[in-house]
């Protein structure tokens, strides 16, 4: 299993910078990608950005050229870089893990295989 806790959010104002941080903890070995969503108040959770394993990255065309996500693997570490922030950014953001790694079908942790892992969120609000 993988714990995920988010923390960097706050208030900001536009055109200003946060950077938020994700830890993960637990068996870590079996996460192939990683990434970071957000949800608006009455708007439905939405991918801002995410990376694999490898080290391929996407964005949501709605933050890029502003966003960046970065990870330290040996420190189990993931990040959200925020730059040029916008008042429509303002959301919950929430890390997420695909606990997905081909290594894992063949140990014990095969039950958890596939399984979506999520943070409780960490709240960004961007003033005008």
């Amino acid at each position: 299993q993988v714990q995920l806790v988010e923390s960097g959010g706050g208030l900001v104002q536009a055109g200003g910078s946060l950077r938020l941080s994700c830890a993960a903890s637990g068996d870590t070995h079996c996460i192939s990608a990683m990434g970071w969503y957000r949800q608006a108040p009455e708007k439905e959770r939405e991918l801002v950005t995410g990376i694999t394993k490898g080290g391929s990255t996407n964005y949501a065309d709605s933050v890029k050229g502003r966003f960046t996500i970065s990870r330290d693997s040996a420190k189990n570490m993931l990040y959200l870089q925020m730059n040029s922030l916008k008042p429509e950014d303002t959301a919950v953001y929430y890390c997420n893990a695909d606990y997905s790694d081909d290594s894992c079908r063949m140990t014990p942790d095969w039950v958890y295989y596939g399984m979506d892992y999520w943070g409780k969120g960490t709240l960004v609000t961007v003033s005008s």
